[in-house]
């Protein structure tokens, strides 16, 4: 059994480590962007906290493997207490940005390449406050997670892995 939670800054790798566990393992994979936001509205808006409460509840009863990533500490939270591995990616700053700037289109939060384009200035000074905010996005959130985590638990510090599906 293997109920890995994967987090850290934007640009940070998470995606691409999720996409890589969850193919090797053969299990479902929950990217939290998929339920922290309501769907289809103008201005993005965070779902209640108890909306997205329900689907994690959904999401890591559903199957004796997964993986689930995220940015988010508050929802994240409600996941740890059924992990069995937590991965904290940690690559730095300059890093992230570069992925920021290198990644693919995510069809998943933009409507076209375009728009996720018009976005980058915005997700690029996103990523540079990382360590400097005091919200549920922040490294400090992020390192009290994985410092409370009393299980197997990685950071890494480099998107440079020798196996990368650990």
């Amino acid at each position: 059994m293997h109920r890995i939670v994967i987090f850290g800054n934007s640009g940070s790798g998470k995606s691409t480590l999720a996409l890589a566990r969850s193919a090797s393992l053969g299990c479902p994979l929950l990217d939290l962007d998929t339920i922290a936001w309501e769907a289809g509205t103008e201005t993005p808006t965070r779902r209640s906290l108890e909306a997205s409460r329900s689907a994690i509840h959904e999401f890591v009863h559903s199957a004796e493997s997964w993986v689930l990533e995220g940015c988010y500490a508050d929802l994240l939270e409600l996941a740890m207490p059924h992990a069995t591995e937590v991965v904290f990616l940690n690559p730095g700053t300059e890093t992230c940005i570069e992925n920021a700037r290198q990644r693919p289109w995510e069809p998943h939060k933009y409507s076209s390449p375009a728009a996720q384009d018009a976005n980058l200035a915005m997700l690029i000074a996103w990523i540079r406050d990382y360590e400097q905010r005091v919200d549920e996005f922040s490294y400090t959130a992020h390192r009290s997670l994985f410092d409370a985590f009393q299980g197997r638990k990685r950071e890494l510090q480099s998107n440079e892995r020798e196996d990368p599906v650990w």
